[in-house]
């Protein structure tokens, strides 16, 4: 396979109990901790995780910016919602980016969709479900044992659903 997209990327965030503006998630209208996830196309595998970033200071693609995009090979694209519009296409491939083919909308909808169910899967738990009340601090070793937990449920018979991806 010749596809110049091996993984999909999302923020995920999840309420804390802190306040201030450098916490405001604009998707709970509350405050939150993010993070960076990336799922291989061809596997299904978490392969990349990133944080805790404040919700308020880092959007998605300010997170990006400052660690994925220097780890992607040339002529490697990340496949992502339209949140990463503005980023260079020659970095991210988005829904509504000019340089997207018509043909492989529905295939890029379902390799996103499968990144929304993983986000979905860290929500199970109640610590990450529920406003995250411990030491902030241990957020970040709290969510890396649950991406770890998830990965080890997905090799061992929780499956994600397949995805055949072509960028011809």
């Amino acid at each position: 396979m010749n596809n110049d997209c091996l993984v999909t990327v999302d923020g995920t965030d999840f309420r804390i109990a802190e306040n201030g503006r450098t916490f405001y998630s604009h998707k709970f209208k509350k405050s939150g901790l993010r993070y960076e996830v990336a799922i291989s196309i061809i596997s299904g595998d978490i392969v990349w995780i990133n944080g805790p970033f404040e919700c308020g200071k880092w959007p998605d693609i300010k997170i990006m910016r400052a660690s994925l995009c220097s780890e992607l090979q040339p002529g490697e694209r990340v496949e992502a919602d339209d949140r990463y519009i503005g980023e260079a296409p020659a970095k991210v491939k988005c829904p509504r980016s000019f340089t997207n083919k018509q043909s492989t909308e529905k295939m890029q909808a379902r390799a996103r969709n499968r990144q929304e169910t993983v986000n979905a899967r860290f929500k199970t738990w109640q610590n990450l479900r529920q406003i995250f009340r411990h030491n902030i601090i241990k957020h970040g070793e709290v969510f890396a044992t649950i991406a770890i937990i998830t990965q080890l449920s997905i090799d061992h018979g929780e499956k994600l659903f397949q995805v055949i991806y072509k960028d011809d």
